[in-house]
């Protein structure tokens, strides 16, 4: 069964602790959200339709080893499963990046899964599924994008309620970009002894915001 594609394309890891990598990144269509902050908005409907033979294959002429799997919201399709391991098997490494309101459960535990945990003010606030939790390794991150005080302060109490035991260098609060004063952000951060990382979105800096193909 083929997948829906809505881009495929190398640029440098923006977000991640593995941020300024080299990556190829697989944006499939569709998403069962609608975020105030989406920055694909696109993926919703642009799509075409392809194997995984050949997205593999497509991925690989790019020799590069870093792959992340994003949307639009991937864990919508049946076969993203299946197109991970096939990646995996090749011998990349495999980021996904999921806004957490699907099981991960499915997904090979050697692929480093990416949870955005919705705040308030993206509008999805309780999307997510918190069985995830129970699904993760120390190798998977969480990401918490911040646009208010309000946002932050349920970021750090989901981060004291459910991730006490989890890396702290696999948390990410990430400013909504040109929403919020970073200072700000990091003094909560600091204040708190919250321990998670700051994570600024690289490719917004470098490159036009509104960009697409970064």
């Amino acid at each position: 069964m083929p997948l829906d594609i809505c881009e495929i394309f190398y640029s440098l890891q923006g977000e991640s602790t593995r941020v300024g990598l080299a990556c190829v990144f697989v944006r499939l269509s569709g998403c069962n959200l609608s975020c105030a902050w989406c920055d694909t908005t696109y993926a919703a409907t642009q799509s075409v339709s392809m194997t995984i033979n050949q997205i593999v294959d497509q991925v690989s002429a790019f020799e590069c080893p870093l792959v992340e799997i994003t949307g639009g919201e991937p864990l919508i399709q049946s076969q993203t499963p299946a197109l991970i391991s096939a990646l995996l098997e090749k011998g990349f490494q495999v980021l996904l990046e999921t806004n957490g309101s699907l099981s991960i459960a499915p997904v090979d535990p050697a692929c480093i899964r990416i949870m955005d945990v919705k705040c308030p003010l993206s509008g999805e606030a309780g999307s997510f599924l918190f069985d995830n939790f129970n699904h993760m390794t120390s190798r998977d991150e969480i990401k918490f994008v911040v646009g208010s005080t309000q946002d932050y302060e349920y970021a750090a109490s989901v981060i004291k309620t459910h991730l006490v035991h989890h890396p702290r260098e696999k948390i990410h609060i990430c400013p909504v970009f040109g929403r919020i004063k970073l200072s700000d952000l990091a003094a909560w951060i600091l204040k708190d002894r919250l321990g998670a990382r700051l994570s600024l979105q690289q490719h917004k800096i470098i490159w036009d915001p509104d960009l697409r193909g970064v």
